[in-house]
């Protein structure tokens, strides 16, 4: 049923409006006694769920006894970065999500039906995997909250990702991740039907259908000065309010240039994006605005690892970005990256198949990390002076030499094509 649907590309949402819609829509639902918020990480501060997840539990009291961040594969939240997403709300009350360890499998999808999705490309069947406190904790509302935006894995994030990704184990993750990689990330990014959708879908018909699940999903966007506005907010639970999401989200999330563009400059929030596995999204979200032979300068002071997890980690600087080809063949030939396959799904969204330069400035990373992992390697202090990216506005610029660039300030809410 769907709750609330508000939204339009003009509309501008106010946080008391918002706060107005969380009340009206759980005003709908029948009396809940033991709730659990599920809102995202650190990462998607831009979502806006903070206004939710104070509301719901404003409105719901001692009746929410556990907030559990949807990190997935990411870095615990850290009690200052609760704080400032998360104002108003008890840091005793969160929870962590640890991906290798807190999960039940509630079933499994036959491999036939993975055949279907991956046009006969992958043989295995896939576990349903969530975190066991939603499973097993006895609430009678999981409050999933968050936003709808292109996603490189599953096309539109959130709705139910949120449960199978954020809440999900190492099987689930890998195997998911490498779906999406082999139908391929341009042909998927953006786009509301993809085979890993169809995947969350069928998982959550056929073993999610006792998790009582209301979705809260906003639509954030940029204005014309770079400031975020909430266009839309679609309360539900079921995936009527993800689909009105999502097309509002291909409307206001969707950059399309006339032209691809020789050199596109990302920059990378410090505070948001602290490792490749988080900030390559400037890639994944950029790589269709690109013309062959062209760069993409990708400034990142606040990047000091590769991968979110040690593990991951390791064999980002073990096997690189070396492109689809190489890293197929890694999977085949090696065990460890076989049973990281959402790793592998990283390397190839991460490469540029000899399309197009990456040059990279991390403030944490050596020179010598950088171009091992197969980017160039870019001074960070000398990239900054070159192109001022936290003084310009997003769009076509003249770095300091005179020279046009493409400057994207937000690649997190986004994704860049162009008309051919």
């Amino acid at each position: 049923m769907l709750y609330i649907s508000e939204g339009g590309i003009n509309r501008d949402i106010s946080h008391q409006e918002f706060t107005d819609l969380t009340k009206k829509a759980l005003n709908m639902l029948s009396e809940r006694r033991k709730v659990l918020i599920l809102p995202p990480d650190y990462s998607r501060i831009a979502s806006q769920a903070g206004v939710a997840a104070l509301a719901a539990y404003k409105f719901y009291g001692s009746a929410v006894t556990d907030i559990l961040p949807a990190t997935g594969t990411h870095i615990p939240m850290t009690p200052e970065e609760i704080n400032r997403m998360y104002p108003g709300l008890p840091q005793n009350l969160f929870r962590t999500h640890n991906w290798r360890k807190d999960v039940k499998t509630l079933g499994r999808i036959p491999a036939d039906f993975i055949r279907e999705i991956s046009s006969s490309e992958l043989d295995f069947d896939w576990p349903v995997q969530v975190n066991s406190l939603l499973s097993d904790g006895g609430h009678d509302l999981i409050l999933s909250i968050g936003q709808v935006v292109p996603h490189e894995v599953v096309g539109m994030a959130n709705h139910n990702k949120n449960l199978f990704v954020g809440t999900g184990g190492v099987e689930a993750i890998n195997k998911s991740h490498y779906i999406g990689a082999v139908h391929g990330l341009e042909k998927l990014m953006g786009q509301i039907d993809t085979p890993v959708r169809r995947l969350f879908n069928r998982a959550q018909t056929d073993f999610g259908k006792n998790l009582p699940v209301v979705y809260v999903q906003t639509v954030v966007a940029a204005d014309a000065d770079g400031l975020l506005k909430l266009r839309g907010v679609y309360i539900g639970d079921d995936d009527e309010c993800f689909k009105k999401a999502a097309k509002l989200s291909q409307q206001v999330n969707i950059t399309r240039l006339p032209g691809r563009m020789k050199r596109i400059t990302v920059f990378l929030q410090p505070d948001k994006f602290r490792s490749t596995w988080i900030g390559n999204k400037a890639i994944y979200r950029s790589r269709m605005a690109i013309i062959d032979g062209g760069e993409l300068n990708i400034i990142a002071p606040g990047v000091d690892r590769f991968g979110e997890d040690p593990g991951i980690d390791a064999l980002i600087r073990k096997y690189g970005y070396r492109g689809t080809e190489a890293t197929v063949r890694a999977v085949k030939n090696n065990k460890d990256l076989r049973n990281s396959l959402a790793t592998a799904a990283h390397l190839i969204h991460s490469s540029t198949e000899g399309r197009f330069r990456i040059n990279f400035a991390a403030g944490g990373l050596s020179s010598t990390e950088i171009t091992s992992a197969g980017f160039n390697s870019l001074d960070l202090t000398a990239a900054k002076n070159l192109f001022k990216p936290e003084e310009k506005k997003a769009g076509i610029n003249l770095d300091a030499e005179g020279n046009e660039f493409y400057l994207i300030k937000n690649a997190g809410i986004g994704l860049w094509t162009a008309e051919d």
